[in-house]
């Protein structure tokens, strides 16, 4: 079966391309629209009853964040949603993804629920309907309260399960007669290895030979912490499924990071280890939704450091979906890491990467696989491809492509002129999104696409050095909101 989804996709390159591209372009019905999470726009830290994250511990410790900025003000959606809901109804989006703060609902996590938290999203829901675009709740996007991590060190405990299970009842129950579309949570995977691997986002844990962490094991607990967050992601589409789902007539899934992993070469080891890529990538949180167990590449390799689901647990995770989010932002080649003569070998020992028995490149015959744009490489085949591997491996189940996006390739220094002027932005979504429409006629069921992001905003470790959005923010000026080319771009592409 993988011999033959891999050779699809080498016919697949054979017919890659580029057309002029307009909404028209995809199938009726198809959502197109906007990301954002919780800390990276919203700001308020410390207002309306809500409680401080994992985040906002670990933005305020000293060397984290690349330019010493935190997320306290962000973008300050939540004091200008009304104005940023107005860019959207300008742009001609059809929705609005954005994450709910787990501690602005529960301050300590869990226990009594603070109703000026939910008199916010409240809000937001509502002027966001009422301007005819709907939301997309995203109901974990890494910021969980840090009175968890100070209480039984959040995802490293089972005790998770229920809270995190309690968390998303409470917003079912408070704005699930509005709320259409839920996502349990963003990007696990990367929960897992950078907070729990290589310790780069909070909370910050890991191995002393991996980083500069004051504890942690990467060998172990990033396997711990999945197992959670899956258990977790399973009980909340219980609930909602059993309590909630017929009465509000919402559908409930999880958001995944997925990169393409292209073989570094046509030997069978390198496209073996460019699969097992895709399985510690995608397939750690999809398998289990998908079949019930972890991929058998890892579980043969990471072995007992792998937790166990029970039969229980099994059942409960094999078809807990109603769709798959993913979020695709770049490619990679992929070799085997028994040839010890690559210069990436020796990282490639590290924990996961040792794991994984893979390196992943940039590189091949000195060729860039292409752009770098502050390490996200413009590889557009990458998302056709991913879509029908997905397709071919998961028997083609509903999804949206929840975040799609490329950072700004001028300096913070730049001028404003420059910075506003994004043509590589915007070659990089057409490329994109005229991949995705191939993806789409070659038989993928996509039926939404949201860019990363509406605005400049707060980008974790990287702080606002580092900018996503279609609006460039003035941090300087008032945090005005001033439209880039590609701003200009997605509105011609949604409305003409």
């Amino acid at each position: 079966m993988v011999a033959l989804i891999f050779a699809f996709l080498l016919v697949v390159c054979a017919v890659e391309g580029h057309e002029i591209l307009s909404r028209r372009s995809f199938p009726k019905g198809f959502v197109f629209g906007t990301a954002s999470a919780a800390y990276q726009y919203e700001g308020a830290a410390r207002e309306g009853g809500r409680g401080p994250s994992i985040w906002d511990v670990y933005a305020h410790t000293p060397g984290k964040i690349m330019d010493g900025t935190t997320g306290d003000v962000a973008v300050d959606q939540y004091h200008r949603y009304k104005e940023d809901v107005g860019l959207m109804v300008d742009m001609g989006v059809d929705a609005y993804r954005f994450s709910i703060s787990w501690s602005r609902i529960f301050p300590e996590g869990r226990g009594k629920i603070n109703q000026e938290g939910v008199d916010y999203y409240n809000n937001l829901i509502n002027e966001l309907l009422k301007k005819g675009i709907q939301p997309y709740v995203t109901l974990f996007h890494w910021d969980s309260p840090q009175a968890l991590e100070d209480a039984y060190k959040t995802w490293l405990s089972s005790r998770i399960v229920d809270d995190y299970a309690a968390y998303a009842e409470a917003c079912f129950r408070a704005f699930g007669d509005r709320v259409k579309h839920w996502i349990t949570f963003n990007e696990p995977h990367v929960v897992c290895n950078f907070g729990y691997n290589f310790g780069m986002l909070a909370p910050g844990r890991c191995s002393s030979e991996v980083g500069n962490c004051s504890a942690g094991n990467s060998s172990v607990e990033p396997y711990i912490v999945g197992h959670h967050i899956l258990l977790s992601h399973a009980s909340a589409v219980k609930i909602y499924r059993e309590k909630y789902q017929e009465k509000q007539a919402g559908i409930i899934g999880i958001t995944l990071d997925a990169q393409w992993h292209e073989p570094f070469s046509r030997s069978s080891k390198d496209k073996a280890a460019a699969r097992r890529a895709l399985d510690f990538n995608l397939g750690w949180m999809l398998d289990p939704i998908m079949f019930g167990d972890y991929p058998a590449t890892m579980r043969s390799r990471v072995r007992d450091r792998l937790p166990k689901f029970t039969k229980e647990q099994s059942k409960r995770l094999k078809g807990s979906h109603d769709f798959i989010g993913i979020n695709h932002y770049t490619s990679f080649y992929d070799a085997d890491a028994s040839n010890s003569n690559h210069p990436q070998a020796a990282f490639s020992q590290q924990a996961y990467f040792k794991d994984t028995g893979v390196f992943s490149t940039d590189m091949r015959n000195g060729r860039l696989i292409g752009q770098n744009v502050n390490g996200f490489y413009i590889v557009p085949f990458g998302m056709r491809r991913l879509l029908n591997y997905i397709r071919l491996r998961y028997n083609n189940p509903t999804i949206f492509i929840t975040e799609n996006g490329i950072s700004d390739v001028t300096n913070a220094t730049a001028p404003l002129k420059e910075v506003l002027n994004d043509t590589t932005r915007v070659n990089f979504l057409k490329a994109y999104l005229s991949n995705l429409r191939a993806a789409i006629a070659d038989g993928s069921d996509v039926r939404g696409y949201f860019v990363w992001s509406l605005l400049d905003n707060f980008e974790w470790s990287r702080g606002l050095s580092v900018k996503f959005g279609l609006y460039h923010v003035e941090y300087e000026k008032d945090l005005q909101r001033v439209p880039k080319k590609s701003a200009w771009w997605y509105k011609k592409f949604l409305t003409k």
